[in-house]
């Protein structure tokens, strides 16, 4: 049977593995936010709400506001 998601651990070991801060951040994002490698690469400065915690995805066509999973901010 084949395994089909990461565990955090291995999820923050591919951080720790990735070799510059940006790729960092994209493990980091595809993982909490659950969005695919494209919607990380064309998110913007302006589709983050800093104030509030949260973070425009463009999905399918549309826009998705995503809070964090463990605070619900």
């Amino acid at each position: 049977m084949t395994k089909e998601y990461l565990e955090p651990s291995e999820v923050a070991r591919l951080e720790n593995a990735a070799r510059t801060p940006r790729n960092r951040l994209l493990i980091h994002l595809l993982f909490r936010l659950g969005c695919r490698v494209s919607e990380a690469l064309s998110l913007t400065v302006n589709d983050i709400d800093f104030e509030n915690g949260r973070v425009n995805i463009v999905h399918l066509k549309s826009r998705v506001w995503v809070n964090c999973q463990h605070c619900g901010s």
